[in-house]
């Protein structure tokens, strides 16, 4: 059974499986590309809700959205063998988690939390200045996260700036488009995808023109049969790409094939 997905930095699918069935009950991490290999098995995962992603040297990073502040290690690293190398506390509601291809992690928050970057043995390296806030607005919820090499971009709860996080320096621009849960990004165009409601399947294109967003175009996601997006699919940006991975199937939508 799956119990989780993500997308890596090579826009790769990751996803965790309950193994107990197996001779050797515990989890099983596995990378698609989309052929799958095993990545790592973990016999006794102690995470619950957990989010995957790889790290170098065949290593995985392991992260659970709950914790309660205790001495409770929400975020651990495994070797290929599954033993665990590194561990720490992210805090509580995690909502994203997206390594660098050089290890790097940013972890957004729904928690009264701005991005995170932490190095690949779970070292915090930076935290949303409050600077930043003070540009262009508190962060109360991190809505979307997409890290695209080594440049970071989120949209946030409750002004919804589009906020690019890069060499540490922050540059937001405004946005009237409310409750986006993900977002491909490729120079100045951009597409946000999902909201409330009845805007769950909502797909917005449009430019970073000057100091804020200007829509070119809105449309409705579908599947390629025409059908909607199932409501228990998960939607993932990564650099460019919408990745939309559902019980059965995954499935990428790029900036390229929308409309100019």
């Amino acid at each position: 059974m799956r119990i989780s997905e993500s997308i890596g930095p090579l826009g790769e699918l990751m996803a965790v499986w309950s193994d107990r069935a197996a001779a050797v009950p515990g989890v099983r991490v596995t990378v698609h590309v989309p052929e799958m290999a095993v990545a790592a098995r973990i016999p006794d995962l102690r995470l619950a809700h957990p989010t995957v992603q790889p790290l170098p040297g065949g290593r995985v990073l392991v992260a659970g959205a709950r914790c309660d502040w205790r001495p409770e290690r929400n975020a651990i690293v495994y070797d290929a063998e599954g033993e665990a190398v590194a561990e720490q506390t992210f805090g509580d509601g995690i909502g994203h988690v997206q390594s660098t291809g050089s290890g790097e992690i940013w972890v957004g928050c729904f928690e009264r939390s701005g991005p995170v970057r932490v190095s690949a043995d779970l070292t915090e390296e930076w935290r949303y200045p409050w600077s930043a806030q003070m540009a262009w607005g508190h962060v109360l919820d991190c809505y979307t996260l997409n890290v695209d090499g080594d440049t970071a971009w989120a949209c946030f709860y409750p002004d919804w700036p589009i906020v690019r996080i890069r060499a540490g320096g922050v540059t937001g621009w405004h946005n009237e488009i409310r409750s986006a849960t993900a977002l491909a990004i490729r120079g100045s165009r951009i597409a946000l995808y999902g909201g409330y409601g009845p805007d769950r399947d909502r797909l917005v294109a449009g430019v970073l023109d000057g100091d804020r967003l200007r829509a070119t175009g809105e449309y409705r996601l579908v599947l390629p049969d025409g059908q909607e997006v199932p409501r228990e699919a998960r939607v993932f940006g990564r650099g460019a790409d919408l990745h939309v991975v559902t019980r059965d199937d995954w499935f990428r939508l790029s900036l390229e094939d929308l409309p100019g």
